[in-house]
């Protein structure tokens, strides 16, 4: 993840490289777990105590800038012409399940089915509200596929904690899609996925790895079966700067006791540091949307819930909506102001207040409206 000031820091270095300004830049992350959450505000508070371990290797973390820029600046040296457009879609078989199922008659959540699931019960139990369609957009020189991208709302996650960086199954499916045609840039974003993951049908074991990075290729390639390329016409970016309140509880006079508490868990004291970035954050986040004929490419920041997707979606019924969340992950988990009572561990690490949805959905409103 990319967070708060660290977010920032990569939109404006890739578009100081492009000419443009970080308003115009949208960077999304995949958001698999082997990984490290980068946020400078946070690693300067972390690195006061001597016992807690680095949020973010600032040394590699500029090194990371540094070949950003240069990738951009070559970039143009090898820019080619976009002529055409092309959307699909295609329904994916057995990956995503909702993560908050298990509820007392009060809707209250009682367990979370995560990534990977092991527990009979909580696996029998029905999907629950996702996005089933993988979407994919294709940009086209004449006849000549130049890249796509392609959308699901999943957690992309098989197993983790080992250690490794791994782009997971997401990753093999969209490696493999790049093997078949390599003259076809391929991009993966990860859509709204804060309470879905792939816990219904994944025990974690590795084999299933494997499995479900079939699933996802397999949807990629009949997403693109139907494809028809239109002339470019209405080409728009728009964007929306938003301001989110944090939660009053904690208060930051109790965050930073978290944080200095030497007998308090390690990952408990890191996502205080993560909490108080953003309470004391005064830059807003930035939302926005690429306009391509009838096509809209959403970005939305952190770990939003499907339900944001699929109001997008309906916000604009004519408009093909493509959504890309895991952008400033400041907020860390985005619920809906309904869930909020309900509980659960996706709440327990919701950093800004209810009144966040009402703010991103007029965000959403206004830039699928410039559509």
């Amino acid at each position: 993840g990319l967070l708060n000031e660290a977010h920032i820091a990569w939109r404006t270095a890739l578009a100081d490289a492009a000419g443009t300004t970080p308003e115009r830049v949208a960077v999304q992350c995949v958001h698999q777990h082997n990984a490290p959450f980068a946020c400078l505000d946070s690693e300067t508070r972390v690195a006061k105590q001597a016992d807690l371990p680095h949020v973010i290797e600032l040394d590699f973390f500029r090194t990371c800038l540094d070949r950003g820029r240069k990738a951009v600046a070559e970039g143009f040296t090898k820019s080619r012409q976009i002529t055409h457009v092309a959307r699909g879609q295609a329904k994916v078989d057995r990956v995503a399940g909702n993560r908050r199922v298990q509820r007392d008659a009060r809707q209250n959540v009682l367990a979370m089915r995560g990534s990977s699931c092991k527990n009979a019960e909580l696996q029998a139990l029905p999907e629950g509200l996702i996005d089933p369609w993988l979407k994919t957009v294709t940009f086209f020189h004449r006849e000549t596929p130049i890249a796509a991208c392609h959308y699901y709302a999943t957690h992309p996650m098989s197993y983790y904690g080992d250690g490794r960086i791994s782009s997971d199954f997401v990753g093999l499916a969209r490696k493999q899609r790049q093997k078949e045609t390599p003259d076809c840039h391929r991009l993966y974003f990860t859509g709204c996925a804060g309470n879905v993951a792939a816990g219904k049908y994944n025990d974690g074991s590795k084999p299933m790895r494997a499995v479900l990075a079939k699933r996802i290729h397999t949807a990629m390639v009949e997403s693109e079966k139907a494809m028809k390329p239109e002339t470019l016409g209405e080409v728009a970016w728009s964007h929306e700067a938003v301001r989110l309140p944090s939660l009053k509880s904690p208060t930051p006079q109790e965050m930073l006791a978290r944080i200095a508490n030497p007998n308090g868990k390690v990952a408990d004291r890191i996502i205080a540091a993560y909490r108080l970035a953003m309470h004391e954050r005064s830059t807003p986040i930035v939302v926005s949307a690429l306009a391509i004929n009838d096509i809209a490419m959403l970005h939305l920041p952190a770990e939003c819930f499907v339900e944001y997707q699929l109001a997008a979606q309906k916000l604009a019924p004519k408009t093909f909506v493509a959504t890309a969340a895991y952008g400033d992950g400041g907020p860390w988990y985005i619920p809906t102001a309904e869930e909020y009572p309900h509980g659960g561990y996706e709440v327990g690490v919701a950093f800004c207040a209810p009144e966040t949805e009402n703010l991103l959905t007029k965000a959403t409103t206004a830039l699928l409206g410039k559509k």
